[in-house]
């Protein structure tokens, strides 16, 4: 089941803008290394959900992960070949609006070397690019 709101107000919304960078939620809030976002995007709840698997499958469900993206952001599409008009199309996909500088994943609880390689993959099923961080060690 892919990730979406339990509830909206709202079930179709206007697309929106993605300018700016993202101020909030652009640092290692819970652990060692994060995968953060150099461009801006969407990432669909399907892509969140491979991300997750790759992730954990790679760290054989050891340590701990912090998905700090959700996708809110409903997105329609019209039927292939339809005409102009007769309104807006039907639910598609949900999406989550990413900004650069935003962090996208976190892991903690395992070495370096998995914790790089799990990030690895996971950026390699994002449609954005990505660079991994490393909380400083004091």
């Amino acid at each position: 089941m892919p990730l979406m709101p339990k509830r909206v107000k709202h079930r179709k919304v206007q697309k929106g803008s993605l300018r700016g960078d993202a101020c909030v939620g652009a640092t290692l809030a819970f652990g060692e290394y994060g995968l953060k976002a150099l461009s801006r995007g969407w990432v669909k709840s399907l892509q969140i959900e491979a991300c997750r698997v790759a992730m954990n499958r790679h760290m054989k469900r050891k340590g701990k992960l912090w998905i700090r993206i959700f996708p809110h952001k409903p997105i329609t599409k019209k039927p292939i070949e339809t005409r102009m008009g007769k309104g807006k199309g039907a639910l598609e996909a949900w999406v989550a609006s990413v900004h650069p500088g935003m962090m996208l994943f976190e892991i903690g609880g395992v070495v370096e070397h998995v914790a790089r390689e799990s990030l690895r993959l996971a950026a390699g099923k994002l449609g954005i690019r990505t660079m991994l961080v490393a909380r400083h060690r004091a």
